[in-house]
């Protein structure tokens, strides 16, 4: 296992991170002993990175049990700022919430300290300084050893480094963008961005959520597609890249699978991709692709496919800004419009 520095932070960790989403009861896998299995195989493969968030289910607790024993061999990332139930208070990033979410979170992995701690996804009601104000006190009692963006725009990004750098706080040392063969946007600002602060990279998504695999294919039924957050598995134009995309794997003689993962972390700029599987059998298939390593002929013919800094088409959950989302950002109300 070659280990790579988680940006700045001196922290060394795996190339693959393991992604526990699909690991809870209530969104994948039911049998928890089984995902405990699931963990620790990976851990005994060498992997060292694990990535959770408090609104996965019962994955937290999953992670707590099994890090029994081995908690000091593992780098812990977990995330907050989704909302967890219906009060408006429990949920983004907050001084408020971070307290109080940051609580729950070591309760539930059972651990004194999280190594990197995330904000999910931006809150733009809560000023940045606010934000790193609390996570900065959390650093310093102890409870967090480095904090970390999920999907943030490259301004953000900015403006939140800007802000640690006027008022002495901390910045943040780790974003986790979306990344992989059918989501390349990244590359313009956002890779380029966080190589140049020195920030680490932990990407989402490497297997285009199930569209990578090899078991979505043009004019086939699939599971996939029947799974509310997975509605881009129906997205024609993907799918239509993917089949482009194949030929490339077998010809390199290798699964859908390792060629999608050994592309993402090929880029100088990912530290680490997470690997999300729900079964044995998946874990099985990833882990056996963890030493592939792609030549320049190979990442030529995938630049020609899917152009570098190039999207096809949208993930379900990918960020979108609030200037997009609500309408009174991008309009003038009426009387002013006829006035102008």
């Amino acid at each position: 296992m070659q280990y790579r520095t988680l940006g700045s932070t001196g922290i060394r960790v795996s190339p693959y991170a393991l992604g526990t989403l699909m690991l809870a009861s209530s969104i994948g896998n039911p049998d928890h002993e089984d995902s405990i299995r699931m963990i620790h195989k990976a851990l005994d493969a060498g992997i060292n990175f694990l990535d959770s968030s408090d609104v996965y289910g019962d994955s937290e607790e999953i992670v707590g049990k099994a890090l029994k024993g081995r908690r000091d061999d593992v780098v812990l990332a977990t995330k907050f700022g989704r909302p967890m139930g219906d009060d408006p208070n429990r949920q983004g990033t907050s001084r408020r919430w971070i307290i109080q979410a940051v609580e729950g979170s070591l309760r539930r992995l059972q651990t004194d300290h999280i190594d990197l701690y995330q904000i999910h996804r931006i809150d733009p009601a809560t000023d940045v300084e606010e934000t790193l104000s609390a996570l900065t006190d959390l650093i310093r009692s102890g409870k967090v050893r480095a904090i970390g963006t999920s999907a943030a725009p490259a301004s953000y990004i900015v403006e939140a480094h800007w802000a640690a750098e006027r008022r002495g706080l901390e910045r943040f040392r780790t974003e986790q963008p979306p990344y992989s063969l059918l989501n390349r946007g990244i590359e313009r600002e956002v890779l380029p961005l966080v190589q140049r602060h020195g920030m680490g990279t932990l990407v989402w998504g490497p297997l285009g959520q199930g569209l990578l695999t090899g078991r979505v294919r043009r004019n086939q039924e699939n599971d996939l597609r029947r799974v509310p957050f997975m509605r881009h598995v129906s997205d024609e134009h993907r799918i239509d890249v993917v089949e482009r995309l194949l030929p490339v794997a077998a010809e390199a003689g290798l699964p859908m699978t390792h060629l999608a993962m050994a592309f993402t972390i090929a880029h100088p700029g990912v530290t680490s991709a997470i690997i999300g599987p729900r079964t044995m059998g998946h874990l099985d298939d990833l882990l056996a692709g963890l030493d592939v390593a792609l030549g320049d002929d190979v990442l030529d013919r995938i630049d020609a496919i899917v152009p570098p800094g190039t999207d096809v088409g949208a993930l379900d959950q990918a960020y979108v800004p609030p200037a997009l989302q609500d309408v009174s950002l991008r309009r003038r109300p009426l009387a002013q419009r006829s006035a102008d």
